[in-house]
């Protein structure tokens, strides 16, 4: 009798102690599992797109201003120079991937994040972006402007 009641006695423990083991685990994945979905995120692939025809049209661009666009699933901008002359690139900086944007006020495409700047020709003139921007090759056709990356 008293071995029955030891038996019963450990068999219950050890249910509770597989129980309590099962949730503290159960109680870990689920916290783990999305703070590790945050830090590391989904590999978004890279567009196969080469050419985007843009909502803009070229009227709409006035000289020494710049526009974002979408060029697949990264920013681009487009720029019309003070001689009236349209350019695109990535807007991605390439030191530290921020949107670059254009200032007219000093004719440079400017990264706010670090004062990076490019000329207008893309290349990296001051602050730490290691490399040009990505150069992609822009014409007006009719009433429309078509961006396409360069060979």
């Amino acid at each position: 009798m008293a071995d029955e009641a030891v038996d019963r006695e450990a068999t219950r423990r050890r249910f509770i102690n597989w129980f309590l083991g099962t949730s503290a685990g159960a109680f870990l994945l689920s916290v783990l599992y999305p703070v590790g979905r945050y830090l590391i995120p989904p590999a978004v692939g890279e567009s196969t797109a080469g050419t985007v025809t843009l909502a803009i049209k070229p009227d709409d661009v006035k000289p020494n201003t710049g526009q974002i666009f979408k060029f697949g699933s990264r920013p681009g901008i487009l720029v019309r120079t003070a001689q009236g002359e349209l350019k695109a690139f990535s807007a991605v900086c390439t030191h530290l991937s921020c949107t670059v944007q254009y200032r007219s006020d000093i004719s440079h495409i400017w990264c706010a994040c670090h004062n990076g700047h490019y000329d207008l020709n893309g290349k990296n003139i001051e602050g730490p972006p290691p490399r040009p921007l990505d150069a992609y090759v822009a014409n007006a056709r009719g009433n429309q402007i078509v961006v396409s990356k360069g060979a």
